[in-house]
């Protein structure tokens, strides 16, 4: 991973360079589209529009100092409800790098250091590389249901982590 720079906080384009990441891939290998983009772009901004540095984390991957992967860690109403990790991704040429593991460490070792009680991400089935990398990682999935969250329908998962 010599070349590969994780880092927490703000990047300039970053919030354009999450939504291309999930578009490209969501709607390569699951047929997702236009909403999906839209709603992503829509709410990573708004989610970084109130990002709290104390409460929240934003971490990136990044190779050359382009974005190539990103979790994000929205603390917002985490000692009611656990925090929400969102946005987790790397790019094809990331992928089975480490990089996903790594991201997911910053998030869960932040969760940690906040005193979180727990840590929360919605995912769905078929997604077997990212929802093995969260139960390595003590996640247990917690519920499971038909929805449309994602524009399509799908086997929604919830798993979570106790802290």
């Amino acid at each position: 991973m010599d070349d590969i720079h994780i880092r927490r906080g703000y990047l300039p384009g970053a919030i354009g360079r999450v939504a291309e990441l999930h578009a490209a891939y969501y709607t390569e290998n699951w047929s997702f589209g236009v909403y999906f983009e839209a709603r992503t772009a829509t709410e990573l901004a708004a989610f970084m529009s109130r990002y709290d540095d104390s409460r929240d984390g934003f971490w990136t991957a990044t190779v050359h100092g382009r974005v190539e992967g990103s979790i994000t860690l929205d603390g917002q109403h985490a000692r009611e409800q656990g925090a929400e990790l969102r946005w987790f991704i790397a790019s094809e040429k990331l992928r089975g790098r480490g990089v996903g593991d790594a991201l997911l460490g910053e998030a869960v070792r932040f969760a940690v250091e906040q005193d979180y009680p727990s840590v929360f991400l919605w995912s769905f089935a078929g997604l077997q590389a990212a929802n093995a990398l969260c139960q390595r990682h003590g996640f247990v999935m917690t519920e499971e249901r038909i929805g449309s969250h994602w524009g399509i329908k799908l086997n929604e998962q919830r798993f979570e982590l106790l802290l």
